[in-house]
């Protein structure tokens, strides 16, 4: 009787491969500071770039199509006043973008379609909250305009980015340095993993930790956690890290240390062996955990003996994690399903260079007629990579079971309505005709104007003659030629800069 063997896995046969050289991005210089966040950002519009920058932080925002080199005087975002440490566009409006800085705040950008002459410098609005450097930001997936930021104060802050307004403060959750946050998939809970080695489920509406783990993984090196289907939850850590260790043997029972590292052995007066010697060397490893029975693993796996901080990136429609370590060259893949061993491996995709930081295109970016199920934008030192996951299929039909409808732009809530208490899955669309990004929408913030508090009324005071001469109908003359000047200025950058793509376009024909 014959038994299957190989596990039946339409992904099985998922491959990874780079674009052509004249599809990259080239001459950017990456930044080298010192974090374990990805350091970029893509949606289906722009790729956003954490860059070198003199005199504070930058990053640079690059339309997909501007692929090649890239000028040199391209316009930055810069308005931080320290290096930017985090950026997440939101999912919501593809123009949107936050950036986290170590000059401790948040700042919330519009990024207009057309490439602009000059840097932006002026944010939608800046996030002032946090007493430390600010790490972490992550969008809610369903809420519009509801942001998260982390910091190393310890704290996490929910925002509503349309008001300027803090919504939540969780203040008291975490001990030490808070390593990631993520959300569940409509948005009602977050996984956060800390420098205490402890991995916590939170209601952050309720402000309570429901579930807690206690080192998921026994090593001292930081851990990563983000939820995956049905509630469960994935993390990337380290195990026990190699400690020195002495033996005295018999020689009928001798089985020195597991480590890598060098020996050393002597006989003793009595015929025994004395060794020292280390034990087995600190490994990857990735796991799986039911919050609801968070005491035992429902999958422990370990990988390798490499110091990179492994980054999860999780596609909910096709049940994948992608792990892409920081300094590492390969990107690992595996399925989780129900069967056991629960987390099943599929395959590496292997180059020469290291990374230096990693980017991971939402399902509605990808392109569905070459079957197109992820898409990776690999930083080097000096240049973006993009790296494409493909299913091979020999039918040019849409593949209805690659693409089941996956969440797209508009939002499910509005964040009063999430903070209310109300949650909402996600508003799905289809792949079926491809998806086409919308055009530009502004981001508006409503704040209370502090003029409109007049001051209390006080003794009469004569005009002055500065005062009697500028009537109020001529200031308003004044104020109005202003407009008229800065629409006409609006309107010559962006015949300038299409002005400057066509040329682009022309000198490319004619090489």
């Amino acid at each position: 009787m014959s038994r299957r063997v190989v596990r039946q896995s339409k992904f099985r046969h998922v491959f990874g491969q780079p674009v052509k050289a004249d599809q990259m991005y080239e001459d950017i210089r990456v930044s080298k500071v010192t974090c374990d966040s990805s350091f970029c950002a893509v949606n289906p519009k722009f790729v956003a770039i954490i860059v070198e920058s003199g005199g504070g932080g930058a990053f640079i925002v690059l339309p997909l199509a501007k692929t090649g080199r890239v000028d040199k005087n391209h316009p930055l975002v810069t308005g931080h006043t320290a290096p930017v440490l985090d950026i997440d566009w939101c999912p919501h409006n593809d123009n949107v973008i936050a950036s986290a800085s170590e000059d401790t705040t948040v700042m919330v950008w519009q990024i207009p379609d057309y490439v602009p002459v000059r840097n932006i410098t002026e944010p939608v609005v800046t996030l002032e909250g946090h007493s430390k450097r600010v790490s972490i930001i992550s969008w809610h997936p369903t809420a519009r305009n509801v942001l998260l930021s982390a910091g190393c104060d310890n704290l996490v802050i929910l925002w509503n980015v349309g008001t300027g307004e803090m919504l939540l403060a969780l203040d008291d959750m975490h001990t030490d340095l808070i390593y990631n946050v993520g959300w569940n998939r409509n948005g009602s809970l977050l996984v956060t993993t800390c420098k205490d080695k402890k991995v916590r489920v939170i209601d952050p509406r309720k402000q309570q930790i429901i579930a807690e783990k206690t080192k998921p993984h026994d090593g001292t090196r930081p851990i990563r956690a983000i939820f995956v289907a049905d509630g469960k939850i994935f993390t990337t850590g380290f195990s026990k890290m190699s400690e020195r260790q002495l033996g005295l043997w018999d020689l009928e029972r001798f089985a020195p240390h597991e480590g890598l590292r060098p020996v050393r052995a002597i006989f003793t007066r009595e015929g025994h062996i004395f060794t020292t010697g280390f034990t087995r060397m600190s490994q990857r490893e990735l796991g799986l955990w039911d919050p609801n029975n968070f005491e035992e693993p429902i999958a422990l796996q370990e990988m390798d003996t490499s110091n990179g901080v492994l980054l999860p990136f999780y596609d909910a429609d096709s049940s994948i994690v992608y792990l892409c370590g920081k300094g590492d060259s390969s990107i690992r893949y595996f399925e989780i399903t129900d069967e056991a061993p629960y987390v099943h491996y599929l395959n590496t995709y292997s180059s020469k260079e290291p990374q230096r930081g990693m980017g991971f295109m939402p399902k509605r970016g990808l392109d569905v007629s070459k079957c197109e199920i992820a898409r990776f934008f690999k930083l080097h030192e000096r240049k973006c990579e993009p790296i494409v996951m493909t299913v091979p299929r020999k039918s040019d039909l849409f593949q209805d079971d690659l693409y089941p409808d996956t969440p797209g732009p508009e939002p499910a809530l509005e964040a009063d309505e999430w903070l209310s208490g109300k949650d909402a899955e996600p508003i799905l669309i289809s792949l079926r005709d491809g998806y086409v990004p919308i055009k530009n929408r502004e981001l508006k913030v409503v704040k209370k104007n502090i003029l409109d508090s007049k001051p209390p009324p006080g003794p009469r005071r004569s005009h002055s003659t500065c005062e009697s001469d500028f009537s109020q109908p001529a200031l308003e003359e004044v104020l109005e030629e202003i407009r008229a000047l800065k629409e006409m200025v609006q309107a010559q950058e962006k015949r300038i800069s299409d002005l400057e793509n066509k040329l682009c376009q022309f000198t490319n024909g004619t090489d």
